[in-house]
C-alpha cells in the first residue's frame, strides 16, 4: 500500500511539473513534431517503413541517417525511436568499435553482417518527452553522427 501511494504521488508530481511549466509531452504519435525536430539539425523527410510504420531519412553535415519509429500500434502511437547510421564499405576493426563503446555512453556501435560500421541510439517515448528533451536528443544524435564518422575514418 505504501509503495502504491509513493508511485501515485510520483506520477502526479511528474504530471503537475509538466503542466505547471505549460509543456505538453510528445509521444510517438507526434510524428510531425519529431520530423520538425530532425529538420532543426539538417534535412529530413518522412517516409514509411515496409511494415507501414513511420520513418525519417535525414542528413546532418552531409551524413545520411535514419530514424525508425518502433513498437507502433496501427502504424501510430509508436513507443520509441531508433536512430541509425551505417557506413557502407567502411570496415573498422573490432578494436575501433570496442573503443567507441568503451568511451561513449549514449550510443552503441557494431559491425553489421558485412562488417560495415554502424551506430544506433534509442529514445523511449512511451510516457512522452518535452519538446526540449526531444531537441536535446537530436542534438546528442548530431554529436554522435559527427564523432562516429571521425572515429571510423569517414571524414
Amino acid at each position: 500500500m505504501k509503495l502504491q501511494t509513493i508511485l501515485t504521488a510520483g506520477a502526479l508530481a511528474v504530471a503537475l511539473t509538466a503542466s505547471a511549466h505549460g509543456q505538453s509531452l510528445l509521444t510517438g504519435a507526434d510524428v510531425d513534431e519529431v520530423l520538425n525536430a530532425a529538420r532543426g539539425y539538417g534535412s529530413a523527410t518522412l517516409t514509411t517503413q515496409s511494415n507501414g510504420d513511420p520513418h525519417i531519412s535525414g542528413k546532418m553535415n552531409g551524413i545520411s541517417y535514419q530514424v525508425y519509429f518502433r513498437n507502433c500500434t496501427d502504424h501510430t502511437n509508436c513507443e520509441d525511436l531508433n536512430f541509425y547510421l551505417g557506413f557502407l564499405d567502411i570496415k573498422p576493426t573490432l578494436e575501433v568499435i570496442n573503443d567507441w563503446n568503451f568511451n561513449k555512453r549514449f550510443s552503441r556501435a557494431y559491425l553489421d553482417s558485412d562488417n560495415d560500421a554502424c551506430v544506433e541510439m534509442d529514445l523511449d517515448l512511451a510516457v512522452g518527452v518535452t519538446a526540449e528533451y526531444l531537441d536535446s536528443t537530436f542534438g546528442l544524435w548530431s554529436l554522435v553522427v559527427s564523432q562516429y564518422a571521425e572515429h571510423v575514418g569517414y571524414n
